[in-house]
């Protein structure tokens, strides 16, 4: 979460100290409305925790803004709202946090008018900020190559690496699998992503291979290793978190000397534009992915322009 604060103003200023919302700032009735909110976005929606804590700081920073304002979440309009917005368009966050913010206010005004706390969602009548379409920053094959060949990688640290690059997944996706989601005869593995949804994504047999090393590592040194076991395990013996993933991954990075700005969700964007570039379909990237709408698969058909203007030059007749 944010740690967020407001002067008398309404004008808002935004830091990440601690990565938490003063809670004292929001007042005791909209802090009751919004604990339930975050319970009904776990039972109901099947929220993933960073959403649901993500959600949390989005509307605690509308609530202090409102409180500010005299305003009730009830009596907030279209007009308090855009204002409210132009005061977070003027801190320059990215457009992916104020697509997020809007997001997360239309869906707590959804909750407010099943609960009958207001009758309106001001929202409904407002357009929603429009999402940048970037190119992903990916690694080269090369560059993959340099990686893997980074010495003295640990057992473990390098099943992360080859899964991440392998299924492309999410780095919550792979702290989250156990033992038993990995079907090493049929070479895929059942990954829990958004929502809690479930799909089933092909694994390589490199990446199998440096799975079983680790794992029958982890049973010689009598650490878990059964099949209800997490896939991967911290010094403790315990699941490994994704903050403390990434901390490692980061180090892994930098040792391999990628230039470029790196993290784990880098991998999923190299894994979907080597496979593109090697002639998968796109549908077959979105299952792969876990995309729940094809236009959000479509951004890596950018990064593969030059291959196929490399294959075009190659087959064209007239090239």
């Amino acid at each position: 979460m944010q740690e967020f604060t407001m002067d008398k103003n309404g004008q808002t200023s935004e830091r990440a100290q601690d990565q938490e919302i003063k809670e004292s700032e929001v007042s005791g009735e909209n802090k009751e409305i919004i604990e339930s909110f975050l319970k009904y976005l776990k039972a109901e929606k099947n929220f993933s925790d960073c959403t649901v804590t993500a959600y949390f700081a989005d509307i605690a920073h509308f609530a202090i803004f409102a409180q500010n304002k005299n305003i009730s979440f009830s009596g907030a309009d279209k007009h308090d709202l855009r204002k409210y917005f132009e005061i977070l368009n003027e801190k320059h966050l990215s457009k992916a946090t104020l697509i997020r913010k809007f997001a997360a206010l239309r869906t707590f005004y959804k909750f407010l008018i099943i609960n009958k706390k207001t009758e309106t969602n001001p929202l409904e009548v407002m357009s929603a900020p429009k999402k940048e379409k970037k190119v992903p920053e990916f690694l080269t094959e090369e560059e993959m190559r340099n990686l893997f060949d980074t010495p003295d990688i640990s057992l473990r640290d390098r099943a992360m690496i080859e899964l991440l690059y392998s299924c492309g997944l999410r780095i919550q996706e792979l702290m989250d699998l156990n033992i038993n989601d990995i079907d090493f005869l049929s070479n895929v593995i059942t990954v829990t992503g958004k929502g809690n949804k479930q799909r089933v994504v092909p694994i390589g047999n490199q990446s199998l291979s440096a799975l079983r090393e680790y794992i029958k590592n982890r049973r010689a040194l009598g650490l878990p290793s059964d099949i209800n076991s997490p896939a991967f395990l911290n010094k403790h013996a315990k699941r490994l978190d994704q903050r403390s993933a990434r901390r490692v991954l980061h180090n892994w990075f930098i040792k391999a000397g990628l230039k470029k700005k790196v993290s784990p969700h880098t991998l999923r964007h190299t894994f979907a534009t080597h496979i593109l570039d090697r002639g998968c379909d796109l549908r077959s990237v979105q299952e792969m992915l876990g995309h729940k709408n094809l236009s959000t698969t479509q951004i890596y058909t950018h990064v593969t322009i030059e291959s196929l203007k490399k294959v075009y030059k190659k087959a064209h007749p007239r090239q």
